[in-house]
């Protein structure tokens, strides 16, 4: 039996995702059961979750203990993580055929190392695309320039893509042109437009974090005073949100939108990632709540599904309020706090961590195929 508050949440028109994926629970009932009971209908990875569940219990060993002789670090990563992704995309497939292709996808992500180069992300997401071998995979590139260059040549080949680590307005609006362009090539070439699927993952909290911390300088500097500050925090991240989604449907109206959508393109859905509340005095479900509305994805821990299982509440907020959302922009930039500058800073310190998970996670691998009488190699 589907949750009530969950179900209200999926039909006013918001996939959810789960953001976590382990080896158990893809093997023990609990995704399948959470696809019914929770409404799922795809699932998210990246590195530290990775990390997270190979280095918890011994779930991963078999696997680990049998790789080939001579295996590298990345390369036994690459089968554990595509093994899971592939299961994993076979329990979302009944979602992914009931919707027509439409949803039911499962991420997985290219390595930090091309974060920047544009042919590296292109051979990496090929390899992967190839690797786990299902139609409701969606590789995750980051939202660089490089990366919105590698986008649209993925798309015109055919790949799913879920474009990370967007944090500004206006890297959205590079990575929707390189979308739209990457469909206007696969149209040129006489391939099918409607089997090739992507969304674009927004970062809410951590805009929320980062301007907090600044307020709270500019507090302790004597520059601004602790009510005004207060009055300022908890606003920032859901207003830019709800401006990449005026985005989203300007973008996706209009003539260029009309022809390729005639040829049965679908549009590159906004994904809100970095929906778990970081200040314990915000509302637990806040980055659910106020980005409700149509044709959107959010990507949920396990925590914040609970919470809203439990108290959330559904509304459409998505396109409602954004007067008072350009004030709360405004007030936040009247302080001397450029949206511009610290969104830039955020995307820089989001490729930092990915790279660290990624160490962290490869470090880990290569000690538990030591401990289990099958070391590794340190290079690719």
């Amino acid at each position: 039996m589907p949750a009530p508050r969950l179900q209200a949440l999926h039909d006013a028109g918001q996939s959810l995702w789960l953001d976590y994926i382990d080896r158990p629970m893809l093997h023990n009932g609990e995704l399948a059961r959470r696809i019914g009971d929770d409404v799922l209908t795809g699932m998210t990875s990246n590195p530290a979750i990775f990390e997270k569940a190979l280095a918890q219990g011994t779930a991963y060993d078999a696997q680990v203990a049998a790789a080939p002789a001579g295996s590298s670090a990345w390369q036994l990563f690459e089968t554990l993580a595509a093994t899971d992704v592939r299961t994993a995309c076979d329990l979302f497939r009944g979602v992914y055929d009931a919707t027509g292709g439409a949803d039911g996808y499962v991420s997985l992500e290219v390595s930090p190392n091309v974060a920047n180069d544009a042919a590296g992300t292109i051979r990496e997401a090929r390899h992967l695309w190839a690797l786990v071998d299902r139609p409701n995979v969606m590789i995750k590139v980051p939202g660089t320039p490089a990366g919105s260059e590698a986008l649209c040549q993925l798309i015109a080949d055919g790949v799913n893509i879920n474009v990370t680590l967007l944090f500004a307005v206006e890297a959205h609006a590079r990575v929707i042109d390189a979308y739209l362009a990457g469909l206007e090539a696969r149209a040129a070439s006489g391939a099918p437009l409607g089997a090739v699927a992507s969304v674009a993952s927004f970062f809410v909290s951590r805009v929320d974090s980062e301007i907090d911390k600044r307020l709270d300088a500019l507090v302790l500097s004597g520059l601004l005073t602790a009510d005004a500050a207060a009055a300022l925090k908890g606003k920032a991240a859901v207003a830019n949100a709800k401006f990449a989604y005026r985005l989203f449907s300007e973008r996706f109206s209009g003539p260029r939108w009309a022809a390729l959508a005639a040829r049965g393109a679908r549009v590159q859905r906004p994904l809100w990632a970095s929906t778990s509340t970081k200040n314990p005095t915000y509302r637990d479900v806040i980055y659910v709540e106020e980005l409700v509305g149509p044709q959107t994805v959010n990507t949920l821990p396990p925590a914040t599904l609970e919470a809203f299982r439990d108290h959330g509440e559904t509304r459409r907020t998505i396109d409602a309020g954004l007067p008072a959302a350009e004030q709360a922009i405004a007030a936040v930039e009247d302080v001397g706090i450029s949206m511009q500058q610290f969104t830039d800073k955020l995307l820089v310190e989001g490729l930092a961590a990915f790279q660290k998970s990624f160490d962290t996670l490869l470090a880990g691998l290569t000690a538990k195929a030591a401990a289990l009488g099958r070391p590794v190699s340190a290079g690719r």
